[in-house]
């Protein structure tokens, strides 16, 4: 068939394929800067303007600086702990929304479909929220990071419409084999939905990994704080942690401290990412296909 192709065709199927490379290209660029930087001489680096595409001589001062700075550890730990529970808290939460938002003849069900949208165009405000967080007594505490945001509209949307793609028939088979909502669910909707499942937990731990703002606000024990705040300090505030540097030294290594760190934060999601990635599309496209 290939054989047949008009001129026409393989010409075009050869400029989509130079666009998309000049796009991927363009996307990828960013990340080797970053780690060809966080491996370069920190003065030579501090000479160099322009693209980088090797490491300006060699050096992983950078990375020792961060993985020595007592800060680095605590907080990895505490944002591997946040994305553990808060994602487990999501998927739970999100999971029986969908399955209940899903099944027909549930009272009620339209209103409380249409006030979760509503969530998705109003927000009360920072103020409110940080006051009915410490209203609530989760002011500094690890739940001020993982309830306020337990389920994201657009993802309980998705999940919703996967499991309406269920056919009705499996699931009047298992009620009159005796089943329950639970078995239902667990038996037969998370199981044909293995690809949005895999999304969602992406979505939500990628979301709890990059997060930082929420922290900042609701967290004042610096013990707590998770390493995406400790990674700003370092990029905003000039920050290396306190390690005993001379001033010219600690003027060398800001930058190639700032590039070690966005290293060290991003590749628990690199390593994870290409095993999710397969279901990406066929999950997505399976949450959005039936309204």
């Amino acid at each position: 068939m290939g054989k047949n192709k008009s001129y026409g065709d393989k010409l075009f199927i050869t400029i989509v394929y130079v666009l998309m490379g000049l796009i991927s290209l363009v996307c990828l660029y960013p990340m080797w800067h970053v780690i060809m930087a966080s491996f370069s001489d920190p003065i030579e680096l501090m000479r160099h303007t322009g693209v980088i595409l090797k490491p300006l001589g060699y050096s992983v001062e950078g990375y020792r600086v961060v993985l020595q700075n007592p800060n680095i550890p605590r907080s990895y730990m505490n944002t591997i702990f946040y994305v553990v529970l808060g994602t487990s808290v999501n998927m739970i939460l999100t999971t029986f929304g969908a399955y209940a938002l899903s099944r027909k003849g549930y009272m009620g069900k339209r209103i409380l479909t249409l006030l979760i949208v509503f969530t998705m165009y109003f927000n009360a405000g920072l103020v409110p929220n940080f006051l009915l967080v410490k209203n609530m007594g989760m002011y500094n505490t690890v739940w001020a990071l993982v309830l306020p945001g337990a389920v994201s509209t657009w993802n309980l949307i998705v999940m919703k419409t996967s499991f309406q793609s269920v056919p009705v028939s499996l699931e009047e088979s298992a009620r009159l084999d005796g089943a329950n909502d639970f078995v239902i669910l667990f038996r037969i909707f998370l199981p044909l939905s293995k690809a949005t499942v895999a999304v969602m937990i992406l979505f939500y731990a990628v979301t709890h990994w990059s997060a930082w703002f929420n922290a900042m606000i609701y967290l004042s024990d610096r013990a707590k704080f998770p390493l995406q705040l400790i990674m700003r300090e370092i990029l905003i505030a000039n920050s290396t942690g306190g390690n005993s540097m001379t001033d010219t030294d600690a003027m060398f290594l800001e930058e190639v401290v700032k590039y070690a760190t966005i290293v060290v934060s991003t590749v628990p999601i690199l390593f994870i990412y290409p095993f999710a990635q397969k279901y990406f599309m066929s999950g997505v496209m399976m949450g959005s296909v039936k309204e």
